[in-house]
């Protein structure tokens, strides 16, 4: 296994294209730190073979990798103009809670709470982990205007923050989201909470071997305004270059951090 050349860490989602082993053992020589599972897609008797794969990996390596349960939350593309249901927004729907249920039962680390608009709904969620006897800790995902209103708040009450820009676009102004998204990292980093970064980061690798230039400026900048982590979704899941994605990501996290400032410190997952 190559040594692990950057602090920040990569969050690879798993999904067809990269839930065989010797995948997985390629992505992990190449810094896979963290996996995330999308559980708006699939079910869970195809989470439980996924899973399967991640602790033989486990096993093998000798590394703890941290798994991250993403919950669908109110999606609905097409009400209202927005990505979710505006009317089930404020609240765990049925397939969250089973979601976290299954998370406990099969001792899941994180939980993404999707669409969360205020500190009250990162708390209903922790008092659901409670419920069925879990440990993961909450990760807000920031993509509502909503949670914009009330970011401080929201910080406060999670245990991690995702600036998930793919949503987050359809509330905002695209323009706006580097400057928000920078935002967030700087209140992160202020709150001493782990902040991730995600969405599109190297989109075009999911049938390019090579990654565009705006795209490298794109995770290298994430780096340099201070993300913990930065994420790979489709890239690694259904792209056509999975272990190549996250061999790129490897370079440019390292090159990035060696022209941050000395002491630069990070909040690992």
């Amino acid at each position: 296994m190559s040594q692990k050349n950057s602090k920040a860490q990569i969050i690879v989602t798993i999904g067809p294209a990269s839930e065989d082993l010797p995948v997985l053992e390629e992505m992990l020589s190449h810094q896979m730190d963290v996996v995330r599972f999308n559980f708006a897609w699939s079910d869970f008797r195809e989470r439980e073979k996924q899973m399967a794969i991640i602790r033989e990996l486990e096993k093998k390596s000798g590394k703890k990798i941290p798994i991250i349960q993403d919950l669908p939350g109110p999606r609905r593309t097409g009400v209202n103009g927005h990505s979710y249901d505006l009317s089930a927004a404020d609240v765990l729907s049925l397939q969250d809670k089973s979601s976290i249920a299954f998370g406990a039962e099969h001792g899941l680390d994180w939980i993404a709470l999707s669409f969360v608009g205020s500190a009250a709904e990162v708390e209903a969620c922790r008092e659901e982990v409670k419920r069925v006897s879990g440990k993961q800790k909450i990760m807000a995902k920031i993509e509502r205007q909503a949670a914009l209103d009330n970011l401080d708040a929201i910080i406060a009450s999670s245990d991690a923050v995702m600036v998930a820009r793919g949503d987050l676009g359809n509330e905002v102004p695209i323009e706006s989201i580097p400057f928000l998204q920078a935002e967030i990292i700087r209140k992160c980093k202020t709150a001493g909470k782990p902040v991730v970064v995600a969405t599109e980061m190297l989109l075009s690798m999911v049938k390019n071997d090579r990654p565009t230039r705006a795209e490298v400026t794109d995770v290298a900048n994430a780096i340099i305004q201070g993300s913990d982590a930065v994420m790979l979704s489709e890239e690694t899941s259904i792209g056509a270059h999975p272990v190549e994605a996250v061999a790129v990501m490897e370079k440019i996290l390292a090159e990035s951090e060696r022209h941050l400032p000395a002491g630069n410190t990070l909040n690992p997952l």
